[in-house]
């Protein structure tokens, strides 16, 4: 046998691990090696057993097992196949079998590695691994109860927590499984949910853990599918692994929501290495076993478990982490463990504050005390200390309160034997069972006593009882000891002695006794005493006593409303009972009492209703023999018309509807009912109209209810109680009939005015309003007018198209509803009147008559215009007189007959077929008498300028003028009179006309204009220019020819047709077929350069003149030809003088005053010209502005900007603008005023300086005052 041994230095239990097998046994049929067996021994640490944990020895019973017993566990390890959709093998399982020893354990102590047993054909390989204690609190070191265990999967901490069962799945029908995967391959989970009851796709989360998403780690390790089978109405879910590595063992989690269902399955995925050697580190059982789950920072020790084969120890020395950690700083740990690789720091600190401290040997103690002792009540125990000072002062306690040796009390007995120190406690009580110490010196030794008590047996039983109710029962028993607890049981429960129960125990030495002073049947039973020694039992009978009946129940016959009393007495009193009606148990009210004193039992109503009639028993408790009478009660009849809600009992029906009217009513027994109405009997077998009656109520049914059916009806109710009498009205309402047809008295222009009567029956419910309808007569589509009703009984319809004949017609509303609508009106046309003439002014005045004109009416209508007439009256009176009999067409009336000097007032009235429109006044009065008015020319636009007209075309030109009385016209041309052969001349009293049949250029000149009236003169003067086609240039010559170009100079016309010369046409011809081409046209200047002539061929040009009329009709030709040479070409290059650019700066556009607004920005503009390119300076107040971040300035293309972010008042002043070069210099200025400025508070915020804010205020007054 080959023992491995890998100590910890921590205090641990110990775990050791047995692997078997044989090298010689052959694979199994599948050709994989036998799997070697593994067994799990678990001891607790050495500690544990040097604290006292051995048994006591007790009076041959079996110990109970103590905390430092070891258990076995056996390991096996097989493969199983996985239904995961992976062909990878699942973990194995792992049994345990736990044993509890009964005699003393043997506690194993590892020391260094022995040596092995010598081999045979099955070796056992041993490995011995320490982990620290942190399983058991140290609440529970110590105690006689703790237990250690080992869960399957479990960690030691969580063998305490509950266990808690998984709820049965609800959705998933196919959940997935764990699996087994080696580094690097791929691995498929499944789940499927059947979707049958399913109204949508249920929601599927995966988890790796208890918290970790992995929804949002998909990528190319993991990928979540989701299917699904529209046959089968199944959902499949996928979680597909790729490439996994040794971070995705751990365990998952796939969770399946739907609405309020919620289902979820928990699965194990291990990732195996690929085969090879691989060094055990004990750093990696310190990092976390899986992120996010409750054993996260949990040591995990799989890692250890995996590696079958050990590789050769590396040279580099081990590092104990563990005993780094406890002599380092607290602010050193973090960097420890990145030294180290340790992964999860917190975990490792918490375990390592459960790791006990080694205690150091005791510098007092040779040997402490026991961990517990254990003695039977009444006996004696000796605690023995052994001292490694016999000269330390020693002291006991109990409980932390010191124990002082007493001359007169021998119950504590102190001792010294050599080094020894010895407490021996006498008598032993109950008392004594407690925790001891005693403390040497500065140290401390402590120990726990249990007193066990002797058994208590019962001397003499209960003896069985038989009684009856109400009696007083004692059940007596004796024990073997004074002031022993017993315990008394009823049918195998505690029987309850608090202060409220029925039963009272008592002691009397070594007597307890049980009695009950009332018993009842309940009573009845098997009593038992039980004491720790032993048990008796006896058997207690309670029976009824028998029962008379003295007075029984009597049948009666009570009135609704009154009181109902029962009364019956019977032996014995105090037996309870119950009361029945009609079967049913009667439950006490506040309307109804259940009285029981002594013999008597009785039951009261205050006030009877219908319901508590019937048949009454009662019952006495325990009793098979019961009391029975029967209650009859009566009523009178009545009708209840009240729970109608009717005012005045009068139920409104609309005519046409169905009616049923039901009535309640009450009487006992049922009343006979009869409905009349008049003398009229309403029967049951009514068609249209008919009764019915039932227990509660009586209804009357119309089906079709008419005008006929209004008027009052009775009821009459009978019974043996008695007779009632009611009576109901009934409202039948329908709709109003028809208005009679509307009148319409009064016609307008888009209106009418109509008026009707109210219907003569209005459906017994008032009118409440009318609707009007209105159609054209040729149409038969009727349209509402009015959408609200209307209360009265008038009403004008309005918007109506004029010429256009109308019908109306009525309808009338009640609460019903709407009538038929009334006969249609007769047809009626809406005609408009026009409205008043427009713009009425006197035209003339003469001493006999006035004339006035006016404009037509500016709307006329659909009537049409036929005319006008013409009313005057002399001022002061208000007589109107008709100045034309008959209506005139013009807009202009001459009245005659007047007399000279009065003053008369004119109104001018619109005439058509709907009648005279307003009349048009004249504001004020006119004075007839004719008045001298200057003259005056109004000469038109076109001829205050230079009229112009070619030869040959008409002239004919009128001027208007004014003046009173009739003006004198005379024209002159140029000084002269005007020939009336040449022009002719007409005048009449408002203008004048020449015309001119043939305009020549003779008839060009200044035509005065002279009008007279009186001593009052008017002139105007008017230019007239005819124009011609001008003549020939005086001369073409040719200047100069050179290669393909000839030069040519020409001059003006002599003759230019009186018109300005715009321009010549040129034209070449050669001198071989003298056909002329057009060079150019509308040329202007007097010389030129044809181009692009052909080589050896020899050209004339000649030139024609033109103006305004077009080209002259002859042209000026070269005398001489120009021959285009073809060789010994030559060209004068004349001499050209370089300009001097050169130039000072100029502004060519410069700076203007502006206004800012505070807070938005502005710019100041102008451009400058100057080579070479000048330099620009702005400034502000003379004072240059650099490098100011609230200014920026650009130059483009000689246009210079400067731009103020965002100014405030402060930015206001004179801006200067200089451009500099080597020529000379030049500035513009201008004035910016920025508005909404800044208050002296607001400049000290920005940080303005004090002298340039007290500058702004001095200037900011100036302003205000120029202002």
């Amino acid at each position: 046998m080959l023992k491995l041994c890998y100590p910890f230095k921590a205090v641990a239990p110990s775990i050791n691990i047995f692997v078997t097998y044989s090298e010689s046994v052959a694979p199994d049929s599948n050709g994989a090696p036998t799997l070697p067996e593994i067994s799990l021994e678990v001891s607790p640490p050495p500690e544990s057993v040097e604290e006292g944990k051995e048994p006591v020895e007790t009076d041959g019973k079996k110990p109970e097992p103590t905390g430092s017993e070891p258990l076995q566990a056996e390991v096996a390890q097989e493969q199983k196949p996985v239904h995961n959709g992976s062909n990878q093998p699942e973990p194995s399982g792992v049994g345990v079998n736990e044993q509890a020893e009964t005699s003393k354990p043997a506690v194993k102590k590892e020391g260094p590695c022995s040596p092995p047993p010598p081999e045979d054909g099955n070796s056992v390989k041993k490995l011995s691994i320490d982990l620290p204690n942190d399983s058991a609190p140290e609440a529970t070191k110590g105690r006689k109860d703790s237990v250690w265990s080992l869960g399957e999967g479990q960690n030691p901490e969580d063998v305490d927590k509950p266990i808690d069962n998984p709820p049965l799945s609800t959705l998933l029908i196919e959940s997935p499984q764990s699996g087994t995967v080696t580094v690097g391959g791929d691995i498929t989970f499944v789940a499927k949910v059947e979707a049958k009851d399913l109204l949508r796709k249920p929601t599927v989360k995966w988890f790796k853990g208890k918290w970790m998403d992995l929804a949002s780690k998909t990528g190319k390790h993991l990928q979540l599918k989701e299917t699904f089978d529209r046959q089968t109405k199944i959902h499949t879910f996928e979680m597909h692994i790729i490439k996994a590595k040794d971070n995705y063992a751990g365990n998952y989690r796939c969770e399946v929501t739907y609405k309020d269902k919620f289902d979820s399955c928990s699965f194990d995925l291990e990732v195996k290495e690929v085969e090879s050697s691989q060094a055990i580190d004990i750093r990696s059982a310190f990092k976390r076993s899986s992120e996010g789950q409750e054993d996260a920072g949990e040591l995990d020790f799989s890692g250890l478990l995996k590696h079958r084969e050990h590789k050769q120890q590396d040279d580099t020395p081990e590092v104990d982490v563990w005993e780094i950690l406890k002599n380092a700083r607290p602010d050193q740990y973090e960097k420890i463990a990145f030294t180290y690789g340790i992964t999860d720091l917190r975990g490792l600190l918490k375990r390592m504050k459960k790791i006990p401290k080694e205690e150091k040997k005791s510098a007092a103690f040779a040997k402490r005390l026991d961990p517990a002792y254990q003695v039977d009540k009444g006996g004696k125990i000796r605690l023995v200390v052994d001292l490694a000072d016999p000269t330390v002062e020693l002291k006991w306690y109990k409980n932390g309160q010191e124990i002082r040796p007493s001359p007169n009390q021998r119950k504590y007995i102190f001792e010294h034997k050599g080094t020894q120190r010895i407490m021996v406690i006498n008598n032993c009580s109950s008392n004594d069972d407690a925790a001891y110490s005693v403390v040497a010196g500065e140290e401390k030794c402590t120990t726990e006593l249990f007193v066990k008590e002797l058994p208590i047996k019962i001397v003499k039983g209960i003896e069985p009882v038989k009684t009856t109710v109400n009696e007083r029962i004692e059940l007596e028993c004796e024990v073997s000891e004074e002031g022993a607890q017993v315990k008394w049981m009823k049918n195998g429960v505690e029987v309850p002695t608090g202060v409220r129960s029925r039963y009272r125990v008592k002691c009397e030495g070594t007597k307890h006794y049980l009695v009950i002073d009332d018993a009842s049947k309940e009573d009845t039973g098997l009593y038992s005493v039980m004491a720790s020694g032993g048990t008796s039992e006896a058997q207690v009978q309670v029976d009824l006593k028998p029962l008379k009946v003295f007075q029984d129940l009597q049948d009666m016959t009570v009135l609704l409303g009154q009181p109902l009393k029962l009364h019956c007495e019977i032996f014995p009193g105090n037996v309870p009972g119950r009361w029945y009606r009609n079967g049913q148990l009667i439950q006490p009210s506040d309307r109804l009492n259940i009285i029981h004193r002594a013999k008597v039992h009785r039951l009261e109503i205050e006030a009877c209703t219908l319901h508590d009639a019937g048949d009454y028993t009662f019952v006495p408790e325990g009793y098979s023999q019961s009391l029975s009478a029967k209650v009859h009660i009566i009523d009178p009849p009545r009708v209840h018309l009240e729970s109608l809600n009717f005012p005045d009992n009068t139920v409104t029906v609309v005519a046409g509807n169905k009616l049923r009217l039901e009535i309640p009513i009450s009487g006992e027994p049922a009343p006979r009912v009869v409905w009349m109405k008049g003398e009229r009997v309403i029967l049951d077998s009514g068609h249209r109209v008919h009764a019915e009656t039932y227990s509660d109520q009586t209804s009357l049914t119309i089906e079709v209810t008419e005008r006929e059916d209004t008027g009052n009806y009775k009821i009459v109710l009978q019974n043996e109680a008695g007779e009632a009498t009611a009576s109901v009205k009934i409202k039948v309402v329908d709709i109003p009939d028809p208005p009679e047809a509307p009148l319409v008295p009064v016609v307008g222009g888009d209106w009418c005015s109509m008026t009707w009567e109210p219907p003569k029956y209005d459906g017994s419910s008032p009118i409440l309003g009318y609707f009007i309808e209105r159609k054209k007569k040729q149409s038969s589509r009727w349209m509402r007018l009015n959408f609200d009703l209307i209360k009265e009984t008038s009403f004008e319809p309005k918007k109506m198209i004029e010429g256009v004949p109308y019908e109306v017609r009525i309808f009338a509303v009640n609460a019903i509803g709407v009538s038929k609508p009334s006969e249609p009106s007769k047809a009626f046309t809406p005609l408009a009147v026009t409205s008043e003439p427009t713009m009425l002014v006197v035209d003339d005045v003469t001493d006999t008559t006035v004339t006035v004109k006016w404009r037509p009416p500016e709307t006329i209508g659909a009537a049409g215009l036929d005319g006008y007439l013409v009313e005057y009256c002399i001022e002061g009176t208000n007589d109107w007189v008709l100045s034309n009999k008959e209506m005139t067409e013009k807009t202009k009336y001459t009245i005659t007959g007047l007399s000279p000097g009065c003053k008369i007032l004119v109104r001018v009235k619109a005439i058509n077929k709907a009648g005279a429109s307003a009349p048009r006044t004249l504001q004020h009065s006119i004075l007839v008498k004719e008045v001298v008015e200057p003259p005056k020319i109004r000469v038109p636009r076109h001829l205050k300028t230079t009229y112009t007209r070619k030869v040959g075309e008409t002239v004919n030109l009128v001027v208007p003028f004014q003046g009173k009385p009739r003006p004198k016209v005379t024209w002159v041309k140029d000084g002269n009179p005007i020939e009336p052969s040449h022009v002719s001349i007409r005048n009449t009293d408002c203008d004048s006309i020449i015309f001119i049949r043939k305009a020549e250029r003779s008839h060009s000149g200044k035509y005065e204009m002279t009008v007279q009236v009186e001593n009052h003169v008017d002139t105007a003067i008017m230019d007239i220019q005819i124009v011609d086609l001008p003549g020939p240039p005086q001369s073409v010559t040719i200047e100069d020819v050179w290669g393909e170009n000839v030069a040519l100079v020409w001059t003006p016309p002599k003759d230019n047709g009186n018109a300005p010369i715009t321009g010549y046409t040129i034209q070449k011809a050669d001198k071989k077929t003298m056909e002329w081409f057009t060079c150019i046209e509308h040329y202007h200047r007097n010389c030129i350069t044809v181009t692009e002539l052909v080589v050896g061929n020899e050209y004339f040009f000649r030139v024609f003149s033109e103006n305004m009329c077009g080209l002259s009709e002859l042209p000026t030709q070269t005398k001489k030809s120009a021959l285009i040479v073809k060789e010994g070409l030559q060209m004068k290059i004349p001499e050209y003088s370089d300009r001097d650019f050169k130039e000072a700066p100029k502004f060519t556009q410069p700076l203007i005053n502006t206004f800012a607004v505070a807070g938005y920005n502005a710019t100041l503009n102008c451009s400058v010209r100057a080579n070479p390119r000048p330099k620009v300076i702005w400034m502000k107040n003379k004072m240059t502005i650099f490098e100011d971040p609230r200014y920026r300035m650009f130059s483009n293309q000689g246009v210079c900007t400067l731009e103020i972010r965002k100014p405030s008042p402060y930015d206001g002043g004179m801006y200067t603008c200089k451009a500099i070069n080597d020529l000379g210099e030049a500035q513009v200025e201008c004035k910016l005023e920025v508005k909404g400025g800044y208050t002296f508070y607001e400049l000290m915020q920005r940080g303005v300086p004090l002298h340039l804010i007290d500058k702004y205020m001095n200037e900011s007054k100036i302003v205000e005052q120029d202002k």
